[in-house]
């Protein structure tokens, strides 16, 4: 019955906001596009529909809010409009009672909430669609007071999600079947992501595993902080890490007045993202402002503080090189090195014309060169991209998207801080030198570090492994030699028989011949 109602409720603000239109517009039943504005009349519509989408989303909770938020990183989907529009729902959730917050840290730990921390605010200090966030002061265990960020996911998160995802694959098959663009949209696959997406950030212990990951990974660096996860204060749906504190990287004017070198800044954004995707194969997916903070403390003053750790992109060596291999193509504008990988990946048809895609790919990304990053705008570049990918069936990779996404926040986070940071020539010697480490020398020392505890238990052995191997090879060649003398002594006979018989035939044909001539004389 709860289901049905919430289905009534889906269907309603759907109508409600006019969402409608943007599955009828393709339909082929004009009576079906009547009836539905006779039952919605009275309705307006006069504001954009991107905006109609993002807040009926907004209307319908915290999960379809998370839902738009995933959705606005598909711009291979979604028109630049809606997708724009969606990107605007973070950190737009109001605060849950705080008394739930406080109950379900005390069901977490199994203790009152005075034991466990020194002192706890209750007024959160942030609020998303999974968890909301408060300050407080523990003991660690050396025994010093520390301040902490303690993260608790909203309570009863599990069911709910499971009702709405049921409506959402149904939702998606009705538009799949639908609509004359269902199948390209692809919605079930979508919300498939999605799905993985919300179960993934169900579970605050992930996030924190993820932290200490990048907590490790950017520690030489000297560029970004990331908060230290005190691991006796985590379960799965509360998490404890360090408090930070900077200034939001949003109030630029700000940071500017606190000395902040702000080109400096934006380049380091770029360095951070790079070395995360590059050198790691494990980047940080969420980078929106609201998540990134600068430090204006004197021992890390200008450096980056990232927040929120529930959605992280890895990428595997092979994807690593291909991509290295596409920007520094893309960088010395070589754009038929660019087509002749994506062929060579699978990601084309084998069939498809070098020399087609490659002109294509040029069309698109010509333009954009030697030009500051505040007359481009890279999400242009790759709607382009995809609208040229579909005409030549590109399969977009499930692996990439959540680095498409992060690009796009970094073209954001760096035209607000330097319209004038030119992104190609940021990025070009970094992954020039990148490459050099992967196909030079260094990679192969690296490598057999790594594979030395291998080889010392392998050493010891080779000896005997040599001496029996050789042995192995006397017998097996022996058994070798043998049947090749045996195929030798059938193919002599065969020949002999060959030859004999040949022989015999050709005596036969000159004896037949002098019959002839005495019979004729």
């Amino acid at each position: 019955m709860s289901r049905l109602f919430r289905g009534f409720t889906i269907c309603w603000v759907v109508l409600r906001y006019g969402l409608d239109e943007l599955v009828l517009s393709s339909f082929q039943h004009p009576w079906l596009r009547t009836l539905t504005r006779v039952i919605t009349i009275g309705r307006r519509l006069d504001a954009p529909r991107g905006q109609r989408l993002r807040e009926a989303l907004e209307s319908l909770g915290p999960i379809f809010v998370k839902f738009g938020q995933v959705l606005s990183t598909r711009r291979d989907l979604m028109p630049p409009d809606i997708a724009d529009e969606l990107a605007l729902l973070q950190d737009r959730v109001p605060p849950f009672d705080p008394d739930i917050a406080i109950a379900t840290i005390e069901r977490s730990f199994r203790r009152p909430l005075g034991e466990i921390f020194v002192s706890f605010e209750r007024e959160p200090v942030a609020s998303a669609s999974i968890a909301q966030v408060h300050f407080a002061v523990i003991r660690d265990r050396g025994g010093r007071e520390r301040d902490v960020a303690v993260k608790v996911l909203r309570p009863n998160m599990l069911p709910v999600i499971d009702k709405d995802l049921a409506l959402m694959r149904m939702m998606a098959g009705w538009v799949e079947s639908l609509s004359a663009d269902g199948k390209r949209l692809k919605p079930r696959e979508v919300v498939a992501e999605f799905d993985n997406y919300l179960h993934d950030e169900l579970d605050l212990v992930r996030e924190a595993a993820n932290a200490a990951q990048l907590r490790r990974n950017m520690e030489g660096l000297d560029l970004v902080l990331i908060p230290e996860v005190f691991w006796d204060f985590c379960h799965a749906d509360v998490a404890v890490l360090e408090r930070m504190n900077g200034l939001p990287i949003s109030q630029v004017d700000r940071l500017r007045a606190a000395g902040v070198d702000i080109p400096k800044l934006a380049r380091d954004g770029v360095t951070i993202f790079f070395t995360q995707v590059f050198r790691d194969g494990f980047f940080h997916a969420d980078m929106h402002p609201g998540n990134i903070q600068v430090s204006l403390d004197p021992h890390s003053f200008g450096r980056y503080i990232s927040l929120d750790f529930g959605i992280v992109g890895t990428l595997t060596e092979f994807d690593k090189e291909y991509l290295a291999q596409n920007f520094t193509a893309f960088f010395r504008r070589d754009y038929k090195r660019v087509a002749e990988l994506h062929i060579e990946s699978g990601w084309v048809p084998a069939s498809t014309r070098v020399n087609e895609l490659e002109a294509a790919i040029r069309t698109v990304c010509e333009p954009y060169f030697d030009r500051p990053l505040k007359e481009i705008s890279l999400g242009m570049v790759l709607l382009r991209l995809f609208q040229t990918s579909r005409r030549f069936q590109v399969e977009i990779q499930p692996q990439l998207v959540l680095l498409q996404k992060t690009l796009l926040n970094i073209e954001g986070l760096g035209r607000q801080l330097d319209p004038d940071l030119d992104l190609w020539s940021t990025a070009k010697p970094f992954l020039e030198k990148w490459m050099l480490e992967q196909l030079g020398p260094q990679r192969m020392w690296r490598e057999l570090k790594a594979e030395a505890p291998h080889y010392a238990k392998i050493v010891p052995d080779l000896p005997r492994l040599l001496h029996d191997y050789l042995r192995q090879r006397t017998h097996d060649n022996r058994a070798e030699l043998q049947e090749l003398l045996a195929a030798q002594q059938r193919t002599n006979r065969l020949l002999q028989g060959l030859i004999y018989g040949g022989l015999g035939f050709v005596l036969g044909l000159l004896a037949m011949q002098l019959l002839l001539r005495v019979r004729l004389f």
